[in-house]
Formats: C-alpha cells, sequence, structure tokens
C-alpha cells in the first residue's frame, strides 16, 4: 500500500472486485480501485478498502483546468468528482487540484 493511503478496511462488504466485476476499474499508484457506491474501493488481502489518501497533496503545476469535456474520466468521488490524470486522481480544492 501506498505510504499515504490510510487503511480503511469497508465492513460488510460481500462483492469481490476483479477485472470484468462490473464496476469501473481505475489504475490508481501501485493498486487499481473500483468505483462502487460513490467511493472507490481496492482489493486489500481478503477485504476490500477505501481508497483515500492520509494526507492533503497539492498536485504542483498543474495548469490543466478539469470539467465535463476536458477529455479526461470522470470518478465520482463522496461529496466531490475525481478526473483521471497521468496515473493518478484529481480532485478540485480550494482554488488548485489535490491529488488522490
Amino acid at each position: 500500500m501506498s505510504t499515504t493511503t490510510e487503511h480503511r478496511p469497508h465492513a460488510d462488504h460481500d462483492h469481490r472486485h476483479a477485472p470484468g466485476c462490473g464496476h469501473v476499474a481505475v489504475p490508481h499508484e501501485d493498486h487499481v480501485d473500483y468505483v462502487h457506491d460513490s467511493h472507490l474501493h481496492r482489493v486489500h488481502g481478503d477485504h476490500v478498502d477505501e481508497c483515500a489518501k492520509s494526507r492533503h497533496e497539492i498536485h504542483e503545476g498543474h495548469d490543466h483546468q478539469h470539467g465535463r469535456d476536458c477529455g479526461h474520466v470522470a470518478v465520482p468521488h463522496g461529496d466531490h468528482v475525481d478526473y483521471i490524470h497521468d496515473g493518478h486522481r484529481h480532485s478540485a480544492h480550494d482554488g488548485h487540484w489535490d491529488d488522490h
């Protein structure tokens, strides 16, 4: 697991995420997240975790503005939308973009 990713087990999750499981697969750092019920799951041993960074990470020097027609995959994530860009997810935050 990435050193900046929290271990947050998703309790009572019977579904097994894997290629072809029916959920959108999103490459993320050294693993794959699956979009499920407006949050992201990653397979971790015999369970799934909700994939979330443990600290705020600003993506420096990001001039591109993500939005409806920006050309990047939009992923619903909790109360906002992440955009897949260069192998990680970007989220708008206080006038800049965060790495999620």
